[in-house]
Order: structure tokens, then sequence, then C-alpha cells
């Protein structure tokens, strides 16, 4: 009986499987919107759902009430936005780090009444007041991020323990009666009531923010082509730059143009140099890089030479210092520093904004910009409510719903994110 043989058939060679973002920039912007629709199916929906959010609320409280999106309430908005929304941005910073800061309400009072009993209670220069109290808020964060990395104290206990006592040395610091008022035409008091009347400052704002914002997308895709990375086509850049420059100038027009305008608020531009700033130290420096390092991982991280109690440390101390900055906003708009500084509301608001912006609680997700976004949400729902008449019971129910759907959607967009194997 004859031995059969059998050959093998030669096997087709299969291709290489390409990542799909690789195709973006050959597809165009037909491309980038695949790689978006994707993207959104895999859970990363990054700011879309907080600005569609803010797409609602003005439509629905203009359509209630007209002068919604007139030249005051915008204003108020971004006025009442800044001293709370820096806050904001330090929150940003411990959160990316995974971890809490209860303290920054504390903070903020601490740093007002520093201001306001060198400044105010015994004369000295208003600059160098302002500046210790900010220097007092940083040496406070510092200090709780020292007992967090060295000692091992957990954050949500330091800095709880920071709320309690600061606290205390505020009431302390205030004295019997409790409260000092800004002196008229003091630098503090002008943190919220300067406005640049020259129409050319909201302008000339608008056009720099424009050139900034194209600058850095152009910037970006010269980056990623020169390392061979997929980058956003031409097409998109200039579809982004429509709609930043749209909203920029429309904003400066509400300010300038109307009746009644007051021109461009002083506190909006501080508020938005520290959102710059911040941004460039997140995004663009290793140290930003060692941020999210810590955050995503701290072993990891440390087995990759990050000195990991530096970062810690040095978070809070951002935290403390930006606290600190925004507690001389809120005295600017209440009129003095005061006992109850900084308590009420103040703390679930900033932690909220941060969270309703787009910052994961869970760390090593999140972008500086959740801060002003975040602020604008809360803002916006009180500031279209008083103009109904509404209840302060009935903003507090409204921000708590928009906090506690914030975070769902975080939840879900991880799951969605694990389930897809993207994290």
């Amino acid at each position: 009986m004859s031995e059969q043989t059998t050959e093998a058939a030669p096997e087709t060679p299969q291709p290489a499987a390409v990542d799909p973002r690789l195709l973006v920039r050959e597809k165009g912007f037909s491309g980038y919107l695949d790689e978006f629709a994707r993207r959104v199916r895999g859970g990363e929906l990054g700011s879309l759902p907080v600005i569609i959010g803010l797409l609602v609320i003005a439509v629905v409280f203009q359509l209630k009430n007209s002068s919604f999106l007139s030249a005051d309430s915008i204003a108020n908005i971004g006025v009442y936005t800044s001293g709370m929304g820096i806050m904001a941005v330090g929150i940003v910073f411990v959160l990316l780090l995974g971890e809490i800061d209860l303290s920054v309400g504390s903070v903020a009072g601490v740093g007002a009444a520093v201001w306001a009993v060198l400044s105010v209670t015994h004369g000295l220069n208003d600059w160098l007041a302002v500046l210790l109290a900010i220097v007092a808020g940083t040496a406070i964060g510092a200090l709780h991020g020292f007992f967090f990395a060295k000692v091992g104290v957990p954050a949500f206990v330091v800095t709880l323990a920071g709320f309690l006592g600061w606290s205390g040395l505020q009431i302390w610091m205030m004295g019997k009666e409790g409260s000092i008022n800004t002196p008229s035409g003091s630098l503090v008091e002008n943190l919220t009531g300067y406005y640049f009347e020259n129409k050319a400052a909201a302008y000339s704002l608008a056009a720099i923010a424009v050139l900034a914002y194209a600058g850095s997308l152009l910037l970006d895709s010269k980056r990623r082509r020169t390392a061979a990375l997929p980058s956003r086509p031409m097409s998109e850049i200039l579809l982004r730059t429509g709609v930043v420059t749209v909203i920029a100038f429309a904003v400066a027009y509400e300010l300038n143009e109307p009746s009644g305008a007051r021109g461009l608020p002083l506190a909006l531009v501080l508020f938005l140099a520290v959102l710059v700033l911040a941004d460039f130290v997140v995004r663009r420096t290793s140290y930003g890089r060692q941020i999210f390092a810590v955050g995503g991982n701290a072993e990891a991280a440390r087995r990759a030479g990050i000195n990991v109690n530096r970062v810690r440390i040095s978070v809070f101390a951002i935290s403390g210092m930006l606290a600190a900055f925004g507690g001389l906003f809120i005295a600017s708009l209440s009129g003095g520093a005061t006992k109850n500084l900084g308590s009420g509301n103040t703390l679930m608001n900033v932690i909220a904004a941060a969270v309703i912006g787009g910052t994961s609680l869970f760390g090593g997700r999140g972008k500086i910009w959740s801060a002003l976004l975040g602020m604008l949400v809360i803002q916006s729902i009180q500031q279209g409510l008083n103009l109904l008449g509404m209840a302060s019971e009935i903003q507090y129910m409204i921000t708590g719903a928009v906090l506690l759907a914030a975070v769902v959607i975080d939840s879900v967009s991880r799951r969605t994110q694990k389930t897809a194997g993207r994290t």
C-alpha cells in the first residue's frame, strides 16, 4: 500500500493590522469624524457632555428670560466664576493625583484674613499683604502634602483636619468683630470691581485668545507629524478655530456694545491667565507629565524614577496657593474678609466644578479647563435661577443633580473604556 503524502497549502499572508488612528490623516476631516465617533463609542467623552450641557442651559434660560445672555448677565457670570474657578484649578491638580483636598474653603478664608489683618488693620502695603496671603496658602498646602506624602496620613484625613483647624485660625484672626471691610480703591476691591471700559480691551483679549488657540493647535499638529503620529487635519483646525473665534468675539461684543455694558472684567482676565498658565504646566512640562503618572499609578511612577513625594507635596502646595488667591476674590465680592468666608457651599461648588468639567475622581485623567467649564455650568445655573426668582434650595438641588450626573458619566465612561480595552 503506497504511502500518501499531503502537502499543506501555503498560507496566505495576512495584512498587518493597522491602528485606525493612523488613518486619520489619510482620510482628512472624514477620518477625524470616524475617529471621534470611535472614541465616543469607546467611552472617551472628554468635554462633550459639559459643552452640550452648557448649550442646553443657555437655550433654556434665554427662552425663559431674554436677559440671561445680556451684557450684565455675562459679566456677572464671568466675575462670580473667577474666584471659585481659580480655586477649582487647584482642585483639578489634586484630583489628577487621585486625591481630594477638603480644606480649600478654610484656606481661602485664612488667605483673606491674612490680607485683611496685615493691610487694613496694620497698614501694610496692599501688594505685599496680598503676596503674603498667597504665600500663607502655599505653606498650608505644602504642610498638608507633607503629612500625606511623608507621614502617610490619607489626604482625606489631613485636609479634613485642615478644614477644621484653619477655620478656627480664621475665626481667631478676625477677632471679636468677625469682619474687616475692604477699603475703597484697594487692590482686593479692584479684583472684581475693576472693568476695562475701553472697547479695545475686550476685542484684543478675544483676538489674543483666538491666535493663541490656533497657534497651539498648529504647533501640536506639527510636533505630531514630525514624530509620525496621527495629527489633526487642517480642516479640523480651521473648524475649531472658527468656533472659538465666534464665541470669543460674541462675548467681547456683548461686554462692549449693548447699552449699560461695563466692559471687560479684570476678574475674568486674571482667571483666564491662571487657566492658561496652569494648562501649560500640566500639558507642556515634564512636571505635568509626572502628575499624570503619579495619578495613574504611583508605584509605577516611583519605579520610573519620579520623586512621588515631591510631586504630591508640590501639588497640594499649588492647591493651597490657588485657594488663598481665590479667597481674595471672594472677599472682594463680599465687601471684606469675614470669619465665615469660604464656608457654606464653597467647598462643594469648587469640587463640583472640577468634576462636572470632566476631571476624573479616580485620578490620572482630566484637563485644567475643566475648572472653567464646570464653574460656567454652576454659575450659569445660579444666574438663570436667580433671574427666574428661584429659591437657593432649588439651586442646591439642581447643582447636586448635575454633579451626580457628571460622576455617573465618568464612571460609565471608565467602565466602557475598560471593556473596550483602552485603560
